[in-house]
């Protein structure tokens, strides 16, 4: 019980990282995702090239690139903890980016004539008719990812953010007793995760049942 507090202090910056950059990663998701659905060419081209750069690069180095390059190639110094979230939001947005455009592209195409008929523009028929019926789509492979970010989110500990990793690291180095600490890291990510996986059940849920009462176009 010496350091539980210390441990759970380290638990709720991975906690924090991983919604931070998770709800930043999905944002980018979305509009790179749309984005390589778009009829402009060049939009197409900059959604694409974001997404093939940083579902190409490691996490590691994106991070030391927010974290340290940064700061010499432009002169622009970020929070750790806020180069951390960009980091990794930029990395799973490229993942994340693919799965919205294969959730927008598998609406039904007579939804979206539904709503040309009915006047909507194309905006308003994003936001109201395809995104939320790609949603039930999205949500278990984003599910996946986000469990994935919260396990790679560990990396923070080697550019000097004390997550739970790095607070087991800081334990075992002052008393030597790896097995205790790292089997209650081990078990800190696993609640975690399991979390992360029961929320999102709950809002997959919540949308397939909205969908089912509420219908799929609503003018």
């Amino acid at each position: 019980m010496e350091f539980t507090h210390t441990l759970l202090d380290g638990a709720l910056t991975t906690v924090k990282l991983t919604v931070y950059s998770g709800l930043l990663g999905f944002v980018i998701a979305l509009i790179a995702g749309t984005a390589m659905l778009s009829r402009f060419m060049v939009v197409r081209i900059v959604a694409r090239t974001y997404t093939e750069i940083f579902r190409g690069a490691s996490e590691l180095v994106i991070l030391f690139f927010f974290i340290f390059a940064l700061p010499q190639l432009f002169d622009v110094t970020l929070p750790v903890f806020t180069g951390a979230v960009i980091a990794l939001a930029l990395n799973i947005g490229g993942y994340e980016a693919e799965v919205v455009r294969g959730a927008v592209r598998a609406v039904p195409r007579g939804q979206t004539e539904a709503a040309i008929a009915l006047n909507m523009s194309p905006f308003l028929r994003l936001r109201r008719i395809i995104v939320p019926q790609a949603v039930v789509a999205m949500l278990p492979p984003i599910n996946v990812l986000t469990v994935q970010l919260c396990k790679a989110s560990a990396l923070v500990s080697i550019v000097g953010l004390t997550d739970l990793t790095r607070t087991s690291q800081n334990i075992v180095e002052l008393n030597g007793e790896w097995g205790r600490y790292a089997g209650e890291a081990l078990i800190g990510y696993y609640i975690i995760n399991t979390i992360i996986n029961q929320l999102f059940r709950l809002a997959e849920r919540h949308f397939k049942r909205g969908r089912d009462i509420g219908g799929a176009v609503r003018a």
